[in-house]
């Protein structure tokens, strides 16, 4: 009960403070940067998209791995970033606007992609057809947890920079 709770509530909320200091590092001057250039938003989502995907069907494929893991692993490479990848990004003191811009970006792209992804990847490694279907709360707990924290984290370090 108490493991369930820990990870049910407090690792979001973990989550929301580290999202929220992360946002504290940033600007909104950060963003309009970001949007200024948007090829690096286009090779990114491409990337996620696109050649993840691909690369992770070519390595579980060519591993053999049993059904269950070679989906679960399609799964993960489908998702959109988010919490991590900002976490990390800030770690390699890389484009944290980017990051987010690329996280939330890929979390709406993901209600359409996920689900065709997951259910080509069950009829390749299962061999039958399914109906894999992604319910929007679940991509609204990554706004929740990962975008909306470090926006207000943004807000408050532009009204108070101090």
């Amino acid at each position: 009960m108490q493991s369930s709770l820990t990870l049910s509530i407090g690792l979001p909320v973990a989550l929301i403070i580290i999202m929220l200091g992360l946002g504290l590092s940033l600007r909104i001057e950060d963003f309009t940067r970001v949007l200024s250039r948007p090829w690096p938003i286009v090779v990114g989502l491409g990337c996620q998209v696109i050649i993840l995907p691909a690369l992770c069907f070519g390595l579980v494929y060519l591993a053999d791995l049993p059904p269950a893991i070679s989906v679960g692993m399609m799964l993960l490479a489908a998702s959109p970033g988010g919490t991590s990848a900002a976490i990390y990004t800030h770690l390699a003191r890389g484009d944290l606007a980017l990051s987010l811009m690329l996280a939330a970006i890929t979390s709406v792209i993901a209600l359409c992609s996920l689900p065709i992804i997951v259910n080509l990847s069950v009829m390749a490694f299962y061999g039958e057809a399914s109906q894999v279907r992604l319910e929007i709360h679940q991509v609204l707990q990554i706004f929740v947890v990962a975008i909306v924290p470090a926006l207000i984290g943004v807000f408050i370090n532009s009204r108070y920079p101090a």
